[in-house]
């Protein structure tokens, strides 16, 4: 499925109340932006039985305190699965998730600090980190730009 048809998918699937739709079209650039500097359009991604992402702690070596929780996407169902079958919980499962709506996922989840894109099937060697604090930061520096510079705040007296 290219790029426009997953942000369609991602507007289509949103809950139809009177914004929801409006800010995933609205946000839609930065999405597509971002997917369309990887490689894949789609990455497998491990989740528990219960649906929840498999969150991997990655600490530095020089100072223990500093970490982040990251999510892998791998770009084939056979990284994915050698990955689950390396030793981690034998619960999990690999899913097939568009990239944009990983990217869009990525916003909400609060434990996760980055994502990681695994690029070239059969190694880890060549990853594409992308933070959820960049993320944010991209989304609301394309929401200022999108305003009208003659829009005046409601609140000026």
């Amino acid at each position: 499925m290219d790029i426009d048809a997953q942000i369609q998918l991602l507007i289509d699937n949103a809950p139809q109340d009177v914004m929801t739709p409006q800010i995933v079209a609205a946000i839609a650039p930065v999405l597509q932006a971002i997917a369309h500097q990887l490689r894949h359009p789609q990455y497998y991604i491990l989740q528990s039985l219960d649906s929840e992402w498999v969150l991997t702690t990655l600490s530095n070596r020089a100072n223990r305190k500093l970490a982040k929780r990251v999510v892998y996407a791998f770009p084939s169902l056979q990284d994915a699965t050698a990955t689950a079958n390396a030793g981690i919980e034998a619960q999990i499962t690999a899913i097939a998730i568009p990239v944009t709506h990983i990217l869009f996922q990525l916003m909400a989840l609060e434990p996760v600090d980055s994502i990681v894109f695994f690029e070239t099937p059969g190694t880890t060697k060549n990853a594409v980190e992308v933070s959820r604090a960049d993320l944010q930061k991209q989304i609301q520096k394309h929401l200022q730009k999108k305003r009208s510079p003659n829009q005046l705040p409601p609140d000026i007296a």
